[in-house]
Parts: C-alpha cells; sequence; structure tokens
C-alpha cells in the first residue's frame, strides 16, 4: 500500500495522523511540505483525487492569507497556486495520500475513510 503523508511535524493534528498510520502498520512517506513543498502538478493531482477546490486546502490561520489578499474572491487558482509556492505554510494539514486516494485529514478522524 503506497503511503504519502503531507505532514507538519510541530502540527497536533498532522502528527495525531502519523501516528494512526503507524498503529495501521502502514510505514508512510513523510513529506514535510514546509521544507518541501508540493509543485502545483502535484497539488492539482492531489486536488482531483480528494475533490477538491484550491481554496479548500488554503490555510488561513497563521499564515499570510490575509496579507496577500486571498480572501478576495477575484484571485483566481494560478495566482493561489504561485501564493502557495512562494509560502507553503498557506497548505492545510495534513493531506495524505492511500493508494492514490487522497484526503485533508483534518480532523484527524478523516484518516479512517482512507485506512478502509
Amino acid at each position: 500500500m503506497g503511503v504519502v503523508i503531507y505532514h507538519n511535524p510541530a502540527c497536533g493534528t498532522s502528527r495525531k495522523v502519523l501516528a494512526r498510520l503507524k498503529e495501521a502498520g502502514l510505514e508512510p512517506e513523510v513529506v514535510n511540505y514546509l521544507k518541501t513543498p508540493p509543485d502545483s502538478t502535484t497539488l492539482k493531482t492531489l486536488l482531483k483525487s480528494m475533490g477538491k477546490k484550491v481554496r479548500d486546502i488554503l490555510r488561513k490561520k497563521g499564515t499570510p492569507y490575509a496579507e496577500l489578499g486571498l480572501d478576495d474572491p477575484a484571485v483566481g487558482d494560478e495566482a493561489i497556486f504561485a501564493a502557495i509556492a512562494a509560502n507553503p505554510v498557506l497548505i492545510e494539514r495534513p493531506i495524505v495520500v492511500v493508494d492514490g486516494r487522497a484526503a485533508l485529514c483534518r480532523p484527524p478522524e478523516v484518516v479512517e475513510t482512507l485506512l478502509k
């Protein structure tokens, strides 16, 4: 089973999800997205798998979200992808991929849907 977690080790939710994956006997590939952010192609693939739009994975709290004007509905997707590339902290976490199925595991219990 191929498992990847886009992880922030400073985030309690992200740590809980990683621990749950390991409890399930999985050894996920851990991507510290703040150090190694996914490119826009990877993000688009993740979003398609999750059935979400780029705005759905934007983290607002503790990020430059408002400063960058991302709360303006007129800001297009490509501008948001560019903002994420420059500020990966804008990605809500953790995103988990299990066998090609992805989910934003917030709250952490969402990971259970991927483990079934």
